[in-house]
């Protein structure tokens, strides 16, 4: 981060954990040897909210708050999520695709200032894979890793990764300039909470 507390890298991890009553994400700066760097920021998800809310704060047990992920009705009319940073000022939104995403998941990501990016699964047989996975009478989480390629006319911009392991983690990419880290990494955060719901 900078002085002013913006994110300045383009390549992150947010790492998943289940807990008994919250999920938690951690969002560390992925250097350029491959390894972790210290953690920018951590947020808890709470289970059976009937709104979502999440809000993330500085390292793991930082109280300063820099940006929050709110399901659209809680502000006013709409489908999808907002970004919203710590003054409350938007950041961006994203939202999934119902009748695009029936076979490939579809989500488009939306920045003031900058043309929409649009992401889909990479790989369409995973996708179908992971559709007929969620109808087999088994209590076991897809593991295989599926990934999501977001492009603006025709280039890509963004691509978040699924990695294998039993916990949940994702390597994003911002691939050109203009993309808010803070919105690419809550479109990561969407990608493994919100996504079909």
């Amino acid at each position: 981060m900078d002085s002013a507390g913006q994110w300045t890298g383009r390549r992150f991890t947010v790492r998943q954990e289940n807990r008994l009553k919250a999920g938690r994400y951690t969002v560390s700066e992925l250097m350029p040897d491959g390894s972790e760097g210290e953690v920018l920021a951590c947020a808890e998800v709470k289970r059976f909210s009937l709104k979502e809310k999440i809000t993330f704060h500085t390292g793991l047990s930082g109280t300063r708050v820099l940006f929050t992920i709110e399901e659209r009705g809680l502000r006013g009319a709409g489908d999808g999520y907002d970004v919203w940073d710590a003054e409350g000022n938007l950041v961006g939104g994203f939202e999934e695709k119902d009748v695009a995403s029936l076979v490939r998941s579809t989500w488009v990501l939306d920045q003031p200032g900058f043309p929409a990016a649009v992401g889909r699964e990479r790989n369409r047989f995973v996708a179908v894979l992971r559709r007929a996975w969620d109808f087999l009478p088994l209590d076991l989480p897809f593991l295989w890793p599926y990934h999501f390629d977001f492009e603006t006319g025709g280039k890509q911009v963004l691509k978040v990764d699924r990695k294998w392991g039993l916990r949940d983690r994702y390597v994003v990419d911002i691939l050109t300039p203009g993309p808010d880290p803070r919105l690419a990494v809550a479109q990561a955060v969407a990608l493994d909470t919100f996504q079909d719901r």
